[in-house]
């Protein structure tokens, strides 16, 4: 459908642009990642990642947004993409909660937050979108539903051949003893 040829690079550019700029700013990105990443650090028992981890993860998570999204506008693996996409949004939303105190304002970060929770709900209907034709789940239930309708139509033939032999072996036995009762000895 055309709107999905255009819908889809729409979406992907935002994207896009996200990605590259915390590949070409990523100091900017780290500020905001930094409380996540020390408590998630801290919860696993690590020491708080250094400036320069902080910017490669960012630099690395901002380059596999722009590749998931690339892949999405192209439409190679758009689904994926998509779902791609929306798992690596939730921890960037995440670290723009606006429900704690941090180094950005309370409304820039509910601006962000609130950004990022729209894309990551269209990332979300743009990974589960079938293009009219019938997912993953439909198929195996179709699957079933049809081995089951054969099966009960073999049954039910096995059951009318074996009613058939039944008739006929009666029959055959009438005719044997209606001709041994017509035919003298």
């Amino acid at each position: 459908m055309l709107l999905r040829k255009i819908a889809r690079p729409l979406l992907a550019t935002w994207f896009v642009h996200d990605g590259l700029d915390a590949l070409r700013h990523p100091a900017a990105h780290a500020v905001a990642a930094r409380g996540p990443a020390d408590q998630v650090t801290s919860r696993i028992g690590q020491a708080p990642l250094t400036e320069n981890q902080l910017k490669t993860a960012v630099r690395v998570h901002g380059a596999l947004t722009v590749a998931a999204a690339v892949s999405m506008a192209t439409g190679r693996a758009p689904r994926r993409s998509a779902l791609l996409l929306a798992a690596l949004t939730v921890p960037v939303a995440l670290a723009d909660q606006p429900f704690t105190s941090g180094p950005v304002s309370r409304s820039v970060r509910t601006e962000r937050f609130v950004r990022r929770l729209g894309a990551l709900g269209a990332a979300l209907l743009a990974g589960v979108d079938t293009e009219g034709r019938p997912g993953m789940s439909w198929r195996i239930e179709n699957a079933r539903d049809q081995h089951a309708a054969i099966k009960a139509a073999k049954e039910t033939t096995a059951a009318r051949a074996a009613r058939v032999a039944k008739v006929s072996k009666a029959a055959s036995s009438a005719k044997t003893k209606v001709v041994d009762a017509v035919t003298p000895d």
